[in-house]
């Protein structure tokens, strides 16, 4: 399944690392940007992270959420977001339903792990509608950082 533009966004409800349920409807009003990224404690995963953590006062800037989603438990997820200071809520997607849902769902990754979220960001409008989609691939790769603001200014 591949998410197209301008469709509305699939719904969510995702474990936080506060152990709190977190829905995507949660945030209407407000423009979202979602990042899928493969494992927490990784290096091409800290680097997409650490970059939305170092630019975080521009996502306040423009009113945009940011969530960021792997098949990580809650649990390891947590301690990733204390390490590295994200300011962001980090969301457990471990039944792999969500990832599915936006296309960005590695049914084979290295080392023969199965399941695995893709490298992948998307940004959703006020109205919670698809406005930009990239779903990577490569794992080494890195979401289009200035494509994503330019859709959020």
């Amino acid at each position: 399944m591949s998410i197209t533009i301008g469709q509305p966004a699939p719904q969510f409800t995702l474990p936080s690392t506060d152990r709190i349920m977190v829905s995507l409807s949660d945030f209407k009003g407000k423009k979202v940007v979602i990042h899928f990224f493969p494992f927490a404690f990784t290096g091409t995963c800290t680097t997409q992270l650490c970059t939305v953590r170092d630019d975080f006062g521009f996502y306040e800037g423009v009113n945009a959420e940011v969530l960021a989603i792997s098949v990580d438990s809650p649990f390891s997820l947590k301690k990733f977001k204390e390490e590295q200071g994200y300011q962001f809520t980090l969301l457990s997607d471990f039944n792999k339903e969500v990832s599915t849902a936006y296309g960005a769902f590695y049914d084979e990754f290295i080392l023969g792990l199965k399941g695995v979220s893709k490298r992948a960001a998307f940004v959703l409008n006020e109205n919670q509608e698809v406005i930009y989609a990239e779903v990577l691939d490569v794992a080494t790769d890195l979401p289009d950082f200035e494509v994503i603001a330019k859709h959020l200014k």
